[in-house]
């Protein structure tokens, strides 16, 4: 099954307000942005008076219902080497459910699989967002394809993406820049949100920092699936880099994937702990609270809620230049380029500055970001006002660092 989350919270009496149907693939099973980006955003609708119904793929039919409203999961199939990623690829059979659900408001959160859907949006009546977590161009250019040529094909597939669309909506100013350069009239900006209580510094607990690194060493920490667009070998490579440099840091990698058992191989005589997947919220909390630096070293890394959870908990975080969560971090954390030498040196400049700055900066920057805030600008791009219910207190979007 396809967990979206806790299945014992009640869902409560329906909503009356708008039917808003979200389509997304590349959700993960068990974990990841993404998936915890649908279920907050979707328990903010309820509470907005809404009804939203989310649609991902899985490994059978289910139809059940949860506290972030109703999810239906249709058979698709698993994405090779992707260590659990599935995709929603009969069109037939989507059509079928979007014209059975009759929505008010279309939400999809693939720009490639699932673009498609926004013409049958326009055909039917119905407002459409697409949702932009990523750059294309960055992600082509990963996959090897010149810049120029990333750029123009990634310029000609955001083009047909704002044709089809009525409005796009990006989580970072780093997804938008590729539409503003083609001019894009209905671009949104809704940086997403952390839960501010159970990512808390409080969560720290020196037992769980002892069962990694005594207190002679540093505890670096690595929150994410081990595949290979997270780049986790570099986190590995990093840690042998800071040893070498005479620093006695030791590695614990959060997370399971397809990469994992290489990982193990790579990191022979390094201490480097692997903990496979951590399905409780809480003791990944208290591993990122616990630790002295996060590496997140994944190059096209979107908005990139495991470290902006790393900041809430007080602890920054060391992140590749080249994606979008560098400017989630502000000056909460440091950015490299790319290379172990890289990472290594933006530790040690974490670990310069005084442990209470560097951790108070990370908490400050962390509650900028609310998921009031986050759900009320969807809402806003759907056009959909929020009811009596609504979640209070949203705060304005955090500025550029």
């Amino acid at each position: 099954m396809t967990d979206m989350g806790d299945p014992s919270v009640a869902p409560g009496p329906a909503p009356s307000g708008l039917r808003i149907v979200r389509l997304a693939n590349f959700v993960a099973p068990r974990s990841g942005g993404l998936r915890t980006a649908l279920r907050h955003l979707g328990a903010g609708y309820r509470a907005a008076g809404h009804d939203p119904v989310l649609v991902v793929p899985g490994p059978r039919h289910e139809d059940t219902r949860h506290g972030y409203g109703r999810l239906l999961t249709m058979p698709g199939p698993a994405v090779p080497g992707s260590g659990g990623y599935r995709l929603l690829t009969s069109r037939r059979d989507v059509v079928r459910v979007l014209d059975s659900l009759a929505p008010d408001r279309l939400e999809v959160s693939d720009r490639s699989t699932l673009r498609w859907a926004g013409s049958w949006a326009r055909a039917n009546g119905v407002p459409s967002v697409m949702v932009s977590h990523e750059s294309l161009t960055g992600l082509l250019a990963q996959w090897r394809l010149p810049r120029p040529a990333a750029r123009r094909l990634a310029d000609r597939l955001n083009a047909a993406t704002v044709r089809a669309y009525d409005r796009i909506v990006c989580t970072t100013r780093w997804a938008a820049e590729e539409f503003h350069r083609l001019g894009a009239p209905d671009v949104s900006l809704v940086p997403l949100g952390v839960d501010l209580e159970t990512f808390h510094p409080g969560r720290a607990d020196p037992g769980v920092r002892e069962r990694y690194a005594d207190d002679t060493e540093i505890l670096l920490v690595h929150c994410a699936r081990l595949s290979p667009e997270k780049r986790p070998g570099l986190a590995v490579d990093a840690l042998a880099a800071l040893r070498r440099a005479g620093l006695p840091a030791t590695l614990v990698m959060a997370g399971d994937g397809p990469l994992r058992a290489a990982l193990v191989r790579r990191a022979t005589d390094l201490p480097v702990h692997f903990t496979g997947f951590l399905p409780d919220r809480l003791a990944v909390a208290t591993l990122l609270a616990s630790a002295d630096v996060v590496l997140a070293p994944g190059p096209v890394e979107t908005f990139g809620l495991a470290g902006l959870e790393a900041l809430a908990c007080g602890t920054p975080v060391v992140a590749d230049a080249a994606g979008a969560l560098p400017e989630v971090l502000g000056p909460a954390g440091a950015t490299a380029h790319g290379t172990p030498a890289s990472f290594a040196a933006a530790v040690t400049r974490l670990l310069d500055l005084p442990e209470s700055h560097r951790r108070a900066a990370a908490r400050a920057r962390a509650e900028r970001f609310g998921w009031p805030a986050a759900v009320a600008g969807f809402l806003a791009a759907h056009r959909a006002a929020a009811g009596p219910a609504a979640p209070t207190g949203a705060s304005n979007p955090p500025s550029s660092p």
